[in-house]
């Protein structure tokens, strides 16, 4: 049966991904299931969207009473969910106001549009032209759209897809000399996401946020946080962003916010949010009423239950377990960095390799930026399912 839905996914579904050769039919909390029964312990979460795990009664719940009512209609009538999980968000943060989509990258689209369009209402600048030019992170990721590829500083991202996108300098991450070098008189944003994913799980200097959040003020330039992967409790507060006593003026979520439901946000702070005006930016299926019940369940639960406190708690013994294998393993492992649970393993292996073993032997891992593993697992893993994932790990680093 394997064989023949993989035959079927060659024949009907365009091949943009490289996939593991297991189909997934069931999951439940931090586990899954394959076709052939086979159980696996899953520290990938849908690449950190399953931020709750998999089918939490939560969701499960919040869907079951919301799809006999209204699953969907257009955004030009009012819905109370959408409303409602606007509220939650702006409450969280910091006060802005919400624009939803349905992706990360569709989040960043409208980042960059409203960037654009502050730039060239030159709000705050004496700027005699308009401005239009957003400095983004070597290294970084927004997403596969072609304005968000083309903010990508992954010159792999963009392979054959030039032209690209005209009004994007990418900079050094954690280099705050090389932003300031980098602004000049058409600049009119910085995007950055405050722990890079996709580059290898890499985190900047305390100071960094700090220090860009004081160039955007002192050049009026919106500072455009990237929290599509960060946010949503996955660092151990609910937005990376307050691990470092800023705010920024945009930020970007998806992932762990439908907690499994396709859904992006742009927050934009009160002052900006009439950058957008009615027609200036529009999605059809942005923040369905059926996908606004389940991240409303998400984070009444993330808040409710204190779950920050647990990834913080979490990611705290996932790190010294793991700096226990790098102490075993210093011919394998470089290092180990994270915060909460978004942690990366730098390998001086191939990382290919750890990842098919460890599938091997049950546990779902993520290899990016070439040789780090990065583990995003729900934000609801136990110690025991750590010991787990650690245990397993263990005997494949054995055998490299």
């Amino acid at each position: 049966m394997n064989t023949k839905i993989m035959e079927d996914y060659k024949r009907y579904v365009v091949s943009t991904y490289n996939r593991f050769p297991v189909v997934m039919v069931k999951g439940q909390g931090c586990l899954v299931w394959d076709l052939e029964g086979k159980e696996y312990l899953d520290l990938v979460a849908g690449v950190a969207v399953n931020s709750l795990g998999h089918a939490h009664p939560c969701v499960v719940d919040a869907l079951n009473s919301q799809a006999p009512e209204l699953i969907h209609t257009s955004n030009l009538y009012y819905t109370i969910p959408q409303v409602e999980l606007a509220k939650k968000i702006s409450n969280a943060s910091f006060g802005g106001k919400v624009f939803f989509a349905n992706s990360g990258a569709e989040a960043n689209e409208a980042a960059i549009k409203l960037a654009r369009r502050f730039g060239k209402a030159n709000r705050g600048s004496t700027s005699g032209n308009g401005r239009y030019e957003i400095i983004t992170m070597t290294n970084s990721f927004h997403g596969r759209t072609m304005a968000t590829l083309t903010a990508t500083g992954q010159e792999k991202i963009q392979k054959d897809f030039d032209p690209l996108v005209p009004g994007f300098r990418y900079v050094e991450f954690n280099n705050i000399s090389a932003v300031e070098e980098a602004i000049n008189e058409n600049t009119c944003a910085v995007l950055v996401e405050p722990i890079q994913g996709e580059g290898g799980v890499n985190i900047p200097a305390d100071d960094y946020l700090q220090e860009l959040r004081k160039l955007c003020d002192t050049h009026h330039l919106l500072l455009m946080l990237d929290e599509v992967q960060t946010g949503i409790a996955r660092t151990g507060l609910m937005f990376a962003y307050q691990h470092y006593n800023i705010v920024p003026d945009v930020m970007t979520l998806a992932k762990g916010l439908g907690g499994g439901l396709p859904i992006g946000a742009m927050v934009v702070s009160e002052k900006m949010a009439d950058m957008l005006p009615p027609g200036s930016h529009a999605s059809t299926f942005g923040a369905t009423p059926l996908v606004c019940s389940a991240a409303i369940a998400v984070i009444d639960y993330i808040l409710e239950r204190n779950i920050c406190s647990h990834v913080q708690q979490m990611g705290e013994y996932f790190i010294a377990k793991l700096q226990g294998l790098s102490l075993k393993y210093p011919a394998a492992i470089q290092n180990i960095r994270g915060k909460g649970l978004m942690i990366g393993m730098a390998l001086k292996i191939n990382g290919t390799d750890v990842v098919n073993e460890c599938l091997s032997n049950g546990l779902l891992i993520n290899c990016t930026a070439g040789d780090v593993l990065r583990f995003l697992p729900p934000l609801i893993i136990t110690r025991e399912e750590i010991d787990r994932a650690v245990d397993i790990l263990d005997g494949v680093l054995k055998k490299n």
